[in-house]
């Protein structure tokens, strides 16, 4: 477990919103939701990045290095021809986390049938945890809503930052000792 203050990074994926054109709504709604349910002070970094699977896959190893305890990707994961998210991230992760995209869009469903289209997933890469994420910041709150009770112990096994929640939003779950 890492003794310092845990590190989070937000990486908006739009090459509109990398160019100034469109305003960033993802990067921001991820912020909201970690700093809404988090209990535990954590560094945020936010980064805004264009579409593609290189841009995505720079970024992520960077960040990586920078022992980013956790990685929220917002956009690119649909399945237009600019969303390479999911290819970008399957470049830097060691450990697929399958679970997270099926109950992610599991979660979707109940509120879009167009969930289906979505590819988000998580892995591991080193210390980091990394989650890709829709771009609209509804969506991105259904998801975490859907998935976050398992990031506090999965950081803890990856020896990655500990984390605490508002256990009235979102009660994070860690076995109990035997």
């Amino acid at each position: 477990m890492s003794l310092s203050q845990p590190r989070a990074a937000i990486v908006t994926v739009s090459d509109r919103a990398s160019r100034g054109e469109y305003e960033d709504k993802g990067g921001p709604g991820c912020e909201d939701w970690l700093r809404g349910v988090v209990t535990t002070p954590l560094a945020i970094t936010r980064h805004i990045i264009p579409d593609g699977r290189e841009s995505v896959a720079d970024t992520l190893r960077a960040l990586v290095a920078e022992e980013a305890d956790l990685i929220l990707v917002t956009g690119g994961t649909g399945p237009a021809p600019r969303d390479e998210t999911p290819e970008g991230v399957s470049e830097v992760i060691e450990k697929e986390l399958a679970g997270f995209g099926e109950e992610m869009r599991r979660a979707s469903l109940r509120e879009v049938p167009t969930a289906i289209l979505s590819r988000q997933s998580a892995g591991i890469a080193g210390k980091s945890l990394i989650i890709t994420l829709p771009g609209k910041p509804s969506a991105i709150a259904t998801c975490l809503n859907a998935v976050f009770a398992a990031v506090p112990y999965c950081l803890d096994l990856i020896g990655a930052g500990f984390i605490e929640t508002d256990t009235a939003k979102i009660a994070a779950f860690r076995p109990k000792a035997k």
